[in-house]
């Protein structure tokens, strides 16, 4: 979120250098003054920032493998609709603002304060704003996955981590994210594995096959994460799973 707001920031920064923002006007009309095409420009710098602000919030931060992890902590336990998907959503977000905070604040001192006290231009303040989350992304990326991109492009290795673009980086990062997320899910899944296990053969050696294990196993499985505080191990493992 605070980068996304950050981004924003930045974005009507490149407006404020008038004494007031310019008043939109979406009829078409001949360009009487180059500043009226950078103002045309700046405005459509925001929208685009505006659509793609969700997209920024899973291709950078951490919220694609916190959803991933509760979305597969929840089917472990057998529980279809609890926690709804507001709350996982809502708990993704605020972990990933957790998470994601000094990166931001570097972005902010290092990029964006400056340039809106026009010590330095727009390309170089998003050279150094993007370079935390840069950073953080290279950190969370497998090298293999880095890799089959650069193949996929047909492109030659980087001397140096400033050397990788963006735009490689950035569906190399959401790859090594879902790996990693399924990974956890993995690890997960394997204690309320057990338990279903357990339940289904004690029933059958009872002879009640009748009876559904998940009426059994899901009551032992919820005291089994109460008791182990398994929120709190959960979450504690994954805010020190992004290196």
């Amino acid at each position: 979120m605070k980068l996304i707001i950050s981004l924003l920031i930045f974005s009507i920064s490149l407006l404020a250098q008038e004494e007031s923002l310019p008043i939109i006007n979406l009829s078409v009309a001949a360009l009487e003054e180059p500043a009226q095409f950078v103002k045309t420009i700046n405005i459509a710098i925001i929208l685009t920032l505006l659509v793609l602000a969700p997209t920024l919030l899973l291709m950078v931060t951490s919220f694609t493998r916190l959803m991933i992890v509760f979305s597969l902590l929840r089917q472990a336990l057998g529980l279809q609709q609890t926690p709804p998907n507001q709350i996982i959503i809502s708990l993704s977000l605020i972990l990933t603002i957790f998470i994601m905070e000094p990166y931001a604040k570097k972005s902010w001192e290092n990029g964006i304060k400056p340039y809106m006290e026009e010590q330095i231009d727009y390309q170089v303040a998003f050279e150094k704003g993007v370079k935390p989350f840069k950073e953080f992304m290279l950190k969370n990326t497998r090298e293999k996955d880095l890799a089959l991109f650069y193949r996929i492009k047909k492109e030659e290795n980087p001397k140096n981590i400033d050397d990788v673009p963006i735009t490689l980086l950035m569906p190399a990062f959401i790859v090594s994210e879902l790996k990693t997320a399924f990974e956890i899910g993995f690890l997960i899944f394997l204690p309320f594995l057990v338990i279903d296990i357990i339940v289904a053969s004690i029933l059958m050696s009872l002879g009640m096959m009748m009876l559904p294990p998940v009426m059994i196993s899901l009551p032992i499985k919820i005291i089994f994460f109460i008791v182990i505080d398994g929120w709190a191990l959960i979450i504690g493992n994954l805010a020190q799973s992004f290196k």
